[in-house]
């Protein structure tokens, strides 16, 4: 198994990014400016503005500003919304298909907008067996700078054990709303899930529902899980190589992300690796990953790696109050998150239906290895097991 000590930061896609951080910082003369810039901001009053549209961009909400400014502004925006209308449009033309041997097509699949609690719309599909009864349903959380789209084979092995599945980009991924690769809050994409969640039980009463994270998806999860409300509407959730032990690659790092991350939350950090390392033995399955246009394999912004740390180290506080049932697998060659922190989690967590199942010498994107049907099926295995202990103690009650 991988120790703590060889892994690398933060995760899927977003690992060996936030190394550039500290080479922008070396001298201690840039340091020390930014500390004293720290200081200033915490000392003199804040003026922070929300704008939710192109008025309250253009200034209107914040007073008269010079024209050029606002035409930066408005030309940032118009840059933004092009990307986000090219984007839906490479997700909404992706074919997400698949026939059997014989020809036939036996599920329906489709696309669809999801309007999140910010009113941002974020793009989501769905894959339905096309007769039979649901057994239940998988709602998958991809992780960090992938989308939805990538998943299409693992809905295939679960609709043919009559799963549904339905899946959600998140803010700034895929086909969603947003500057391809920021997030400007995980709690808003955690608020998101849920919404989801209470959508999807909306359309299909009395079926059961799984969440499915990975990596930092799997950290989104978990935290979602952990509100009564979202935990009562779910009968268990999946989580594959979660980002629960998530460290800075320096202590100066931790240190001043929460000042970039306020005073330039959409900086990217020149010079990282864009290719990561690798995530999967597979190397048409790396090829497949980085080559997608719907993958953002640029350097990570200030925001979006503060956010990561965040949830992480909320997660750690509270492994101990966790007891939605779950399932943890994680490849123990993993260098992206830690399957070690997966490992402790199964130990703490006060879940009294958990399992967990380490892969030995498999990497962060299990279901893109070359052993990706059995680990799917180890999956479906799970929520069948889950499933027929609810019914157990069902039967027991009667």
């Amino acid at each position: 198994m991988s120790t703590a000590g060889e892994m690398e930061p933060l995760t899927s896609g977003a690992s060996n990014r936030i190394i550039p951080i500290l080479k922008t910082l070396r001298t201690p003369l840039i340091f020390i400016q930014s500390v004293i810039l720290y200081i200033l901001i915490l000392l003199f009053p804040r003026r922070r503005q929300f704008r939710t549209d192109v008025a309250a961009v253009d200034g209107a909400a914040s007073g008269p500003q010079s024209p050029a400014k606002t035409a930066r502004r408005k030309s940032l925006w118009r840059l933004e919304e092009e990307d986000t209308l090219r984007r839906r449009s490479l997700a909404e033309g992706l074919n997400m298909g698949f026939e059997t041997e014989d020809g036939e097509i036996q599920y329906r699949w489709n696309t669809s907008l999801f309007f999140g609690v910010r009113r941002n719309a974020l793009f989501s599909r769905s894959w339905l067996p096309a007769t039979g009864e649901l057994k239940g349903i998988l709602i998958i959380i991809h992780g960090l700078n992938e989308h939805s789209g990538r998943y299409a084979q693992f809905a295939k092995q679960l609709i043919s054990c009559n799963f549904g599945v339905y899946a959600m980009d998140w803010i700034g991924h895929g086909g969603s709303d947003g500057l391809h690769g920021y997030v400007p809050s995980l709690d808003h994409v955690v608020a998101d899930t849920g919404a989801f969640l209470e959508k999807i039980k909306s359309e299909n009463p009395g079926v059961p529902c799984f969440l499915f994270g990975h990596s930092t998806g799997g950290a989104v999860v978990l935290k979602a899980a952990s509100h009564p409300r979202i935990e009562g509407m779910l009968e268990g959730v999946v989580l594959t190589s979660p980002a629960l032990h998530v460290k800075p690659a320096h202590p100066i790092v931790g240190a001043i992300a929460p000042l970039f991350s306020l005073v330039a939350p959409k900086l990217q950090f020149k010079g990282a690796n864009k290719k990561g390392i690798p995530v999967s033995r597979d190397p048409a399955a790396l090829l497949a990953k980085y080559s997608d246009p719907l993958v953002y394999t640029g350097p990570i912004r200030a925001r979006t790696g503060h956010e990561i740390l965040r949830i992480s180290s909320y997660l750690m506080r509270n492994f101990k109050s966790v007891t939605v049932p779950f399932f943890v697998l994680h490849g123990t060659a993993d260098k992206v998150t830690d399957p070690l922190a997966s490992q402790d989690f199964y130990n703490e967590a006060s879940s009294t239906f958990k399992d967990i199942k380490l892969y030995e010498g498999f990497l962060h994107d299990l279901l893109f290895e070359p052993e990706r049907e059995e680990i799917g099926q180890d999956i479906i295995n799970w929520m069948e097991k889950r499933l027929g202990t609810i019914a157990e103690n069902i039967d027991h009650i009667w």
